[in-house]
């Protein structure tokens, strides 16, 4: 049996929206080919050695929207790597315009499918994995293209190291229950909540995007969840 399975599904919507920039082409020209993640190689050894200088710890956002979160969590952390996944060109260029003026260099980005390097990423190589404000997909038949689904969790399972986490926001109620669901009938994850409030706001050295205030504009009230990778064995 393959360990590393690839997805059956892509993870991703829409890939361009309104036109860009001059400059954030310039920015997808110039920039990006030096921080892309090149899945066509094998991972190294120790995940950390894709960045330089080498990072102690390697975090995985999925779907990092227009990049505010992102790059905070690298500017906040030099010595962590992050690696952004993000099928939306848009979004990815404007990553790039937050790291260009911050000269970050603890980022790689996959403009892409998450699922590619869901599957390239070697096992219990995160610390952590970020899914923020995913598309919910509303409608009862769309369900199945949600990106929590049980055989996402063991990937999760697989990819995290012992204690690692993965924090997951959303502004849809449903979403979140059915995550809440996945997560607690998995063996492999507890819900770290202890109150309230832990899940009713955000963690610490939160970032708040601007899907997240336009959602908190319309009346629809955040969740953060945040469950943690149970030690194997």
């Amino acid at each position: 049996m393959d360990p590393n399975p690839t997805p059956a599904r892509a993870f991703f919507g829409r890939r361009k929206g309104h036109t860009l920039r001059r400059h954030h082409t310039d920015l997808l020209d110039a920039l990006l080919p030096r921080l892309a993640l090149d899945v066509s190689r094998p991972a190294p050894p120790r995940l950390g050695d894709l960045f330089d200088p080498p990072a102690r710890e390697v975090r995985l956002e999925i779907g990092f929207g227009g990049g505010e979160h992102l790059a905070a969590q690298a500017a906040g952390a030099p010595e962590t790597g992050f690696i952004g996944c993000e099928g939306f060109v848009n979004g990815v260029a404007q990553l790039l315009a937050h790291v260009e003026p911050a000269g970050l260099s603890n980022i790689r980005i996959h403009h892409g499918d998450a699922a590619e390097v869901l599957a390239w990423l070697p096992e219990a190589s995160l610390a952590r994995v970020d899914l923020l404000y995913p598309d919910p997909w509303r409608k009862r038949r769309h369900w199945k293209r949600r990106f929590v689904q049980d055989e996402t969790v063991a990937t999760l399972a697989r990819l995290l190291a012992d204690g690692g986490e993965f924090r997951f926001a959303t502004d849809w109620e449903h979403y979140a229950a059915w995550t809440l669901e996945h997560l607690m009938r998995s063996p492999d994850f507890e819900w770290t909540a202890e109150r309230a409030a832990d899940w009713r706001e955000p963690w610490a050295g939160w970032t708040r995007t601007r899907y997240e205030a336009k959602a908190i504009r319309e009346g629809r009230r955040p969740c953060y969840l945040v469950f943690r990778r149970r030690p194997r064995g």
